[in-house]
């Protein structure tokens, strides 16, 4: 079996009495595709804000590999091997695509990188290359703001793969794109990875998304992971029919 990039042991917290992680335990090894499903509010996106450093644990720690990152900044988070990409793009929508993808990887190089001119051969190159990985690159000059969903959601993404994470965390990669574009973009996103040999986790409403390209599914509901293992199986337990499958 591969080797777990992130860990998470005995995660709790709660939010005004409603605990949002109850001893959460999770392992993402190497080389998955995970998916997490469950009803709103039943802690998904708080398990991604706790492993990115925007939430901290009462009770509890989360490794990457073997170091223990609970309680770090997310700007240290990021520079040790966790990339995130959001429910809504965080994109500099004023800006070129492919000046977003260059400030990306001038973050990745530091301060002192990040002060220096970004239209270098170096950084077009490389920025050309991710965008490519999406078929982005006839978008490079395009302004942000003015991309459809669908495109700003691939343009997110290639911003975090800037990074060269260990994992890339994906906020319900497909909310807000139309249903003929869905398929696309997961395509898309799935051959990027491999490419990569990208560990990466994501958050999903739509179940035929998970069943297509995750390898394991994990079932939060109030906190608890109430179910985990193949997608085709998982999605046929009747617990997870009654309490999530029926209401997303």
């Amino acid at each position: 079996m591969s080797q777990p990039v992130l860990r998470a042991e005995g995660l709790e917290l709660a939010f005004f009495g409603v605990k949002a992680a109850d001893g959460i335990d999770l392992e993402i090894r190497e080389g998955e595709f995970l998916a997490i499903i469950g009803s709103n509010g039943s802690g998904k996106t708080t398990f991604l804000n706790m492993c990115t450093g925007y939430l901290s644990p009462t009770a509890g720690t989360v490794y990457l590999g073997e170091k223990p990152i609970t309680g770090m900044a997310p700007r240290r988070i990021a520079r040790l091997g966790i990339a995130r990409a959001f429910q809504i793009p965080q994109l500099f929508t004023d800006q070129t695509l492919l000046e977003n993808v260059m400030l990306a990887i001038a973050s990745r190089r530091g301060i002192w990188e990040g002060l220096k001119p970004l239209n270098r051969s170096v950084y077009v190159e490389e920025a050309l290359e991710l965008l490519a990985l999406f078929g982005l690159e006839r978008h490079a000059e395009t302004i942000t703001g003015t991309l459809p969903e669908g495109l700003r959601k691939l343009a997110d993404i290639t911003l975090a793969l800037a990074l060269n994470p260990k994992l890339l965390l994906l906020d319900e990669p497909t909310s807000g794109v139309s249903a003929i574009e869905r398929f696309s973009l997961m395509e898309k996103l799935m051959a990027a990875l491999r490419s990569r040999q990208m560990t990466a986790l994501f958050v999903e409403h739509d179940m035929e998304v998970v069943r297509r390209y995750a390898d394991r599914v994990v079932v939060w509901d109030a906190g608890k992971i109430i179910a985990e293992g193949n997608p085709a199986q998982v999605l046929k337990d009747p617990k997870v029919v009654e309490r999530v499958v029926g209401v997303v």
